[in-house]
């Protein structure tokens, strides 16, 4: 396929600015999960959640990807299904435990959860220990229609082999998944329902991530719920404010929370950023949401 057949078939896929690269000849550097916690940022092991496994299947799947098996986690409740789909976009961490243990609990709440290792084909997260090397040589290597693509065969994954129903499909990230909440929410027309905790909806603009947030709101094809932190050094509430105006001019919908004291990372219970009180409401408010939208 050319260059611009590439593109034109992005577009009517529903990647509008998006061009579909050559995807890397070495394949998936990561093959498997991590396992624990990143370390790549500070932890505090003690307060963290785990969520057990009773009335629910969960564990480590391989989910058929364009280029080879794509290593990833998958939680749903035991019994025949079909259920709910939420697709769970990690942090630049990877899917730790952290991420694990959030599809468990979405599994709990009657969801079949999937979470894609969407960095596997460009570094090994489970060996890294400075954030920075992260962003550096992970996510601004990673193409954003490539992860894109990656959602897309999660979800077929999940309506194929996982009990999933496609019918009732949502989406969840953090942090730099928050930002591809607003843009799978963009991509995918068959969407029900987005959240997006603490991601960016400004930022570079490059070749392979040619897009922020913002620049994509007013093209939303479900409602989202976007959860803030006031104190968040990071992201201006000014800005997210702008993209839910731009979301609403456009006829979208954006449901903007911003939790006043809370910081960036304020859901990370394995991290110093942890607030407990807006983390419980942001999830009482996101089940609630994904239910009043068709995802439950």
């Amino acid at each position: 396929m050319s260059q611009d057949e590439s593109g034109a078939a992005a577009r009517a896929a529903g990647l509008a600015g998006l061009i579909v690269p050559p995807l890397s000849r070495r394949g998936f550097v990561m093959t498997s999960l991590m396992t624990g916690l990143t370390l790549a940022t500070e932890r505090v092991e003690a307060q963290a959640i785990r969520t057990d496994s009773a009335g629910i299947e969960a564990g480590e799947v391989k989910i058929p990807a364009q280029d080879g098996p794509m290593p990833g986690y998958r939680a749903v409740p035991e019994g025949a299904g079909p259920f709910p789909v939420v697709l769970v976009i990690e942090e630049i961490f990877g899917v730790h435990d952290y991420i694990k243990d959030i599809c468990r609990r979405l599994a709990k709440a009657g969801y079949c959860a999937v979470a894609p290792e969407l960095y596997a084909r460009q570094g090994d997260l489970s060996t890294m220990t400075d954030a920075k090397q992260i962003v550096r040589d992970v996510i601004s290597k990673t193409p954003d229609a490539q992860w894109i693509a990656d959602l897309d065969a999660a979800a077929a994954y999940a309506g194929s082999a996982a009990k999933g129903d496609l019918k009732r499909l949502g989406v969840m990230g953090w942090c730099r998944g928050g930002r591809g909440a607003w843009l799978y929410a963009a991509h995918r027309r068959d969407l029900k329902a987005a959240v997006a905790w603490y991601g960016p909806v400004t930022g570079e603009r490059t070749d392979i991530q040619p897009r922020t947030a913002g620049d994509v709101a007013g093209e939303l094809n479900a409602p989202l719920l976007a959860l803030y932190g006031g104190a968040d050094a990071g992201i201006p509430v000014a800005s997210v404010e702008a993209a839910r105006d731009a979301a609403k001019a456009a006829g979208k919908s954006v449901e903007l929370v911003v939790y006043p004291e809370a910081p960036h990372g304020f859901h990370a219970d394995y991290r110093p950023s942890y607030r407990r009180e807006p983390a419980e409401n942001g999830w009482a408010r996101a089940l609630a949401f994904l239910k009043a939208n068709g995802v439950g």
